[in-house]
């Protein structure tokens, strides 16, 4: 009863909300709080994060999700400054597709090549965030909310990892789903 239901969300859930070019987030660490929580694709390429590092257990626990934060906070300087690759928003669908997958086979890689991918998704990640970070002094706040909603949605990705194996490959599955749903759109 639960798999269909999670794939029924999936696939109503609005993809790429997070990155609508309007120019919203100007007020601090508020709105960078918000931007994780409000983008599906960032929502669900987050908590995947740290539902791969309670898959893999030990070292990945902390690892997996730091590797993600420092990359993304690296990404969002890069994005800040002008720098954002060409195909962001399928970039980041495709990120979302891959973590999801990762977790839904049950793969387990040593931990430095695991946090190595996270780090590279991160950058792509990052960039968006950067890119729509406001160029006043609110920015460093804007980007502090980000990085601490995106360390809340790692653990609530570890949380959720105590569950047991099938449901980490069924919510995997579903991050999967999702990241199919946003590279359709």
């Amino acid at each position: 009863m639960r798999l269909p239901l999670i794939a029924a969300l999936a696939i109503l859930a609005t993809p790429v909300w997070a990155h609508t070019g309007s120019g919203f987030h100007l007020h601090g660490w508020e709105d960078g709080m918000m931007h994780p929580l409000t983008g599906a694709d960032h929502l669900a390429a987050m908590v995947a994060v740290g539902l791969w590092a309670a898959f893999q257990g030990g070292r990945a626990l902390w690892a997996l999700p730091l590797a993600f934060i420092l990359a993304m906070a690296a990404g969002a300087g890069l994005g800040h400054a002008g720098f954002v690759l060409p195909a962001l928003e399928t970039l980041i669908a495709a990120t979302v597709l891959a973590l999801g997958a990762v977790v839904a086979f049950g793969l387990s890689v040593p931990v430095t090549l695991s946090a190595a991918l996270c780090g590279a998704f991160a950058l792509v990640h990052g960039m968006a965030h950067g890119a729509e970070m406001p160029a006043n002094a609110a920015g460093l706040a804007y980007g502090l909310g980000f990085l601490l909603a995106t360390a809340a949605l790692h653990a609530t990705g570890i949380v959720a990892g105590r569950f047991g194996a099938t449901a980490l490959r069924v919510a995997g599955a579903a991050v999967a789903l999702a990241g199919l749903v946003f590279l359709a759109a």
